[in-house]
């Protein structure tokens, strides 16, 4: 019998793990759900996901205060890239926005008050933390894809 609760619960804690979300932006229901995961903190990570009806509605109504289908709809047709990828030797990867970026490891004593130094390639940009650079919803990506480089 002790055999079987362990093995239950062993499979009740892969299950749940798999079900996982990852946030693409910074409100309450920006969240994608996560399909499948292939090469975690390898030079070739990558992760796909899809969108969700009922987080867009969670989205929509405490973000948006709409309740109405046409919010759901135009948050489902969000302009995402449902697969992000890093190389986690060099730190280069990607966005649900597909942005690229490039995660520099610990900050040692920069302007920016984050305890990473994450740039956005695309616009030669250190991230500063703030809500408005994403910052925590970039490196919590980059911790999906190369959780060994962020302890």
């Amino acid at each position: 019998m002790r055999y079987l609760l362990l093995l239950l619960s062993a499979l009740l804690l892969a299950t749940s793990a798999e079900a996982r979300t990852l946030y693409y932006g910074n409100k309450v229901g920006m969240e994608l759900t996560i399909v499948k995961k292939s090469g975690i903190g390898s030079e070739h990570a990558s992760i796909l996901a899809r969108h969700d009806r009922r987080k867009a509605g969670v989205y929509c109504r405490e973000y948006g205060h709409d309740f109405s289908k046409e919010c759901i709809d135009a948050e489902m047709k969000s302009p995402l890239h449902f697969e992000i990828s890093a190389n986690c030797k060099t730190g280069k990867f990607t966005t649900f926005y597909g942005a690229n970026m490039l995660f520099q490891g610990r900050n040692k004593g920069t302007q920016v008050t984050t305890d990473y130094l994450i740039t956005s390639i695309d616009d030669n940009v250190v991230l500063d933390g703030s809500g408005a650079s994403s910052y925590d919803v970039t490196l919590d990506q980059f911790k999906a894809l190369c959780p060994n480089r962020v302890r």
